[in-house]
């Protein structure tokens, strides 16, 4: 039985590898897959899903607004697909979301996503959002903060290293930009100073 997949996490948690890995397996079994990036993230190129580790496979986009269900038929009636990726999931809107939860339902497609919960601000993204609502499954991606802990938060910075608190909920960037820190941490880095443990 089809389902919808939301895996989460944190920058640099491994995400886009783990995805690759995941696609990987069902080629490796000749079974074919179908792959989907945000358009406007282009780090790794133009239609390309890349990992830090320095694996990359090429993709097709999604932009905003734009109708899954229906790029998902076209993609099907090319020819079989066992299971489709989508990288940086949290680009998606909810509208997206829910047009993927009709391809699992009523193409029988599993649909596994891969994206970050949460921005800089500690704030759902709303691809995120309708994904924690409307998955079936839901697996996180663990990545550690600077003191061991589970990172589960991200602080924007800018060029000088400082952190950014305000700003658009979208911006580009890998580790240059983003730094992955426990909640606690990410409370201090914010300016907010937690309560000794």
């Amino acid at each position: 039985m089809a389902k919808l997949y939301f895996h989460y996490s944190t920058m640099n948690a491994g995400k886009s590898t783990l995805l690759l890995q995941a696609s990987h397996n069902y080629r490796e079994r000749g079974m074919d897959t179908y792959l989907l990036t945000a358009q406007l993230d282009n780090r790794s190129g133009k239609g390309r899903i890349g990992s830090r580790i320095g694996i990359s496979e090429i993709a097709d986009t999604f932009a905003p607004g734009e109708d899954l269900l229906i790029k998902v038929e076209n993609r099907i009636n090319e020819g079989p697909v066992a299971c489709i990726f989508i990288d940086e999931a949290q680009f998606l809107d909810e509208e997206q979301v829910w047009q993927l939860a009709r391809a699992v339902d009523d193409l029988g497609v599993p649909i596994m996503c891969y994206g970050l919960r949460v921005d800089f601000r500690g704030k759902l993204f709303p691809g995120s959002a309708a994904l924690l609502a409307l998955a079936d499954e839901m697996r996180e991606a663990r990545t550690i903060c600077h003191c061991g802990k589970k990172a589960t938060m991200v602080v924007r910075q800018d060029e000088n290293g400082a952190v950014i608190k305000d700003g658009a909920q979208i911006q580009i960037g890998g580790n240059e930009t983003y730094v992955s820190l426990c909640r606690r941490h990410w409370r201090e880095a914010m300016g907010e100073r937690p309560a000794d443990p």
